[in-house]
């Protein structure tokens, strides 16, 4: 497994991150966040493919690996997540960025992008991540989206809590989802995950991502409709030149996902993948780094 440096970045709201910095300290800067349950490995290859041309950061984000852990369901709130970040650019001295997400990372990309559009961040580029108002939308009118979402419901059931303090995460991942594919992975990748998810502090500030969001999911048995009252997220729309990369494939985010991003987003590009299941930056590689160079380029 070809590894990266990490540096260890102190921020000043008290949270310390393991941070990749490739790439020419006067390039453009590509910031890559990370989904669950994974790591800055996420962008393994892409990030050996730009960093001869662009600076790469990559942070395991806060909850994650060797990065700061808080336990309190508190520190996990999207507004903590994605300051995160602009400290983070703020410490390495980096006035503009372009923000690259893909799962958790993406929905936090998602916020730094409409936060801070035009003024830090001058491209978005999101992969296999819903946007925020089309994604509750989803989980309440359709079907397919609020089943695939129903492990979430799990992660936040606090009656799962002894599971994971005996087993680590891998003992609710097993019970929840069925994501896991070995043959997917290479097997010193998947390794070295095996062996994060059994760090117990990291297993819970992980699933602090999902108990502190404030989307959403209702039981199947609940009406397939907007609730009365429910006002949508009141989100700017998104003016900085934005890839979407979607693979297909995702057993927990449809397509559907995309309908309706062209009412929010100008410019967008949406790049469509075949084939291919949840996690695209690592299975197929060659596409999302085809995509990205496209939409850099132009």
């Amino acid at each position: 497994m070809s590894g990266f440096d990490l540096k260890r970045v102190h921020l000043p709201n008290g949270i310390h991150l393991d941070v990749v910095d490739e790439g020419p300290v006067d390039a453009p800067v590509l910031i890559f966040l990370h989904g669950f349950p994974e790591s800055h490995r996420t962008w393994r290859h892409q990030i050996a493919h730009f960093k001869d041309r662009y600076r790469c950061i990559a942070p395991d984000q806060r909850g994650y690996r060797g990065s700061s852990k808080p336990q309190a369901v508190e520190a996990y709130t999207p507004d903590k997540l994605i300051g995160d970040i602009f400290l983070l650019a703020d410490a390495l001295a980096i006035p503009g960025f372009t923000i690259v997400g893909h799962d958790w990372g993406g929905a936090i990309a998602w916020g730094v992008a409409l936060g801070g559009q035009h003024a830090r961040v001058n491209k978005a580029i999101i992969a296999n991540a819903p946007h925020p108002a089309i994604f509750q939308k989803l989980l309440y009118t359709h079907p397919v989206q609020r089943e695939a979402s129903q492990y979430i419901r799990g992660f936040r059931d606090p009656a799962n809590d002894a599971l994971v303090k005996e087993h680590g995460l891998t003992g609710l991942l097993l019970k929840e989802v069925k994501w896991d594919r070995p043959s997917a992975m290479e097997p010193e990748e998947r390794d070295q995950l095996l062996r994060d998810w059994q760090n117990r502090d990291a297993a819970f500030g992980m699933l602090n991502y999902y108990r502190a969001s404030p989307i959403d999911v209702p039981t199947m048995d609940a009406p397939f409709e907007v609730p009365q009252g429910y006002t949508p997220p009141a989100l700017p729309k998104l003016t900085i030149p934005t890839l979407v990369i979607w693979a297909l494939d995702d057993l927990a985010l449809p397509p559907e996902n995309l309908e309706g991003l062209e009412d929010i987003i100008d410019p967008l590009t949406i790049v469509r993948v075949p084939d291919c299941g949840h996690f695209v930056p690592w299975e197929a590689p060659q596409a999302v780094n085809a995509a990205m160079e496209a939409f850099l380029a132009g």
